[in-house]
Order: structure tokens, then sequence, then C-alpha cells
């Protein structure tokens, strides 16, 4: 257990916010509104099959970045298969509108977690250091829920591995994050809902890891034993409070 706990690192997804319905019609929604965008432009594309091509693209890098635990972009992903389908230059400002219809459409269907705000708000009033690190191919997407659910005041700093190029569980995303305040691992926790990712990731350094089971699928739970498990975020300020006694 830390001794002289300064910081909490959080997940984003499932752990400070969740998604109230299923993901794959929300998806097929937003590759329409990506393929409209770029024929809007003036790409002649294929409007019915090009989110499909665009969805499987995406998921294949899923898989190869889960593989390796190294993050490029969704814009890379995308801008390669234009360039397969003979549009090999198209403006980055396009490539990000069209980015930007897509992610307007998913981020509808996530949902700030009712306790996150009032945990936050504990937690920066008990003198907390707060960050955020998020597997992610799309920063900018990160950053716009965030700033969506008005809670950016609340952390010093919102990392992606799409800026950083590791994904958790890798340990270098943390070295990264504790970096940005100068802090030595067993001063800061790290809150999560995947146990490999979050809490296994953090522990290797030596970060004290809270798993939040609330939103949590289903997982390979011998693999990794959390230092301490909640089931709400309304739970880790007292938590913490007991910690200091």
């Amino acid at each position: 257990m830390p001794r002289f706990l300064q910081a909490i690192l959080f997940d984003l997804g499932d752990t400070l916010m969740y998604s109230p319905a299923p993901w794959q019609p929300v998806l097929e929604e937003a590759g329409r509104g990506l393929a409209s965008a770029l024929a809007d432009y003036g790409l002649e594309i294929d409007e019915e099959n090009f989110p499909q091509e665009f969805r499987l693209r995406v998921n294949e890098y899923y898989a190869e970045r889960d593989r390796h635990l190294m993050e490029t972009s969704v814009t890379l992903v995308l801008q390669d298969l234009l360039r397969e389908k003979h549009f090999p230059k198209v403006p980055e400002g396009i490539l990000r509108f069209a980015l930007d219809e897509y992610y307007a459409i998913t981020q509808q269907n996530w949902q700030l977690e009712e306790d996150a705000l009032p945990m936050l708000r504990d937690l920066q009033g008990c003198g907390y250091r707060m960050g955020i690190v998020s597997n992610a191919g799309d920063e900018q997407d990160v950053f716009q829920l965030v700033q969506k659910f008005g809670i950016q005041d609340y952390f010093d700093f919102v990392l992606t591995s799409a800026a950083c190029s590791y994904r958790k569980p890798h340990p270098r995303i943390y070295q990264v994050a504790l970096a940005h305040w100068g802090y030595m691992p067993d001063q800061a926790a790290m809150v999560g809902d995947r146990l490999d990712a979050d809490i296994g990731g953090s522990q290797v350094l030596g970060v004290f890891g809270i798993w939040n089971r609330r939103r949590a699928r289903k997982q390979t739970t011998g693999q990794v034993t959390p230092d301490a498990t909640v089931t709400s975020l309304s739970q880790i300020p007292p938590l913490l409070a007991k910690m200091l006694q």
C-alpha cells in the first residue's frame, strides 16, 4: 500500500464514462457519417460499402495494436484505405473533418457516470492531483469527450496512447504520465476497469491498482490481483481516506 499517495490516474471508457446502448448500430451510423463527409468533399467513394470497409480496417488495426501495444492512429487507417482507392493526397483537414463526423456520432453513446463529478470534487478537495490515461486511436476524440462532460478542469493532463505511441498495459505510458508530475510510482494510484491493461500494467511499476468492477467485462481474474476493488466511483474517496489512517 502506498504511504505517500499524491496522485490518481484514471482510465476513461467504462471507468469514468459508460456506453448505454449496443455499439454495432452506433458504429454503422458513424461509418455512414464518415463516408458522407468524404463524398461531400468530392471523393468518389462507394458510400454503401465504404463504412464496412473502414470498420474492417479499424478492427484489423485494433487487433494489431493489441498484439504489440503500439498505437498509431485511426487517421492513418483512413488515409491508407483512401490511398488504396486511388485518393493518395487527401488533405489532413478533410480527414479530420470526416473523423469528427464519425466521432460526433460515437460520442453520443458515451455517458458520464453519475458519481464521477462528486468523486472528482472530493478528490480535488483532498488535494490529490489527477490525470487521465486512455487507450485510444484518436486523441481528439478523447479530448472532445472530456470537454463534453465538463471534467477537464479536474485533470492536470489527458494522456492518450495515440499521443504516447504506447498502449496500456505497456509500462511506458504510465512512466510518461508520472513524469508529468515528477512522482514516483508509489505516490500514485490507477483506477480502471481492465485488470490486464489498467491494473496489471500500472502495478508493474509499483502503482497502486484500484479495480473498478462496475463496468468490467468478463476477465481472467487469476492473472492480476488488484490492490483494491470498488464497484462504484463513490467508493474511492473513502477508500483513500481509510488508507491514510
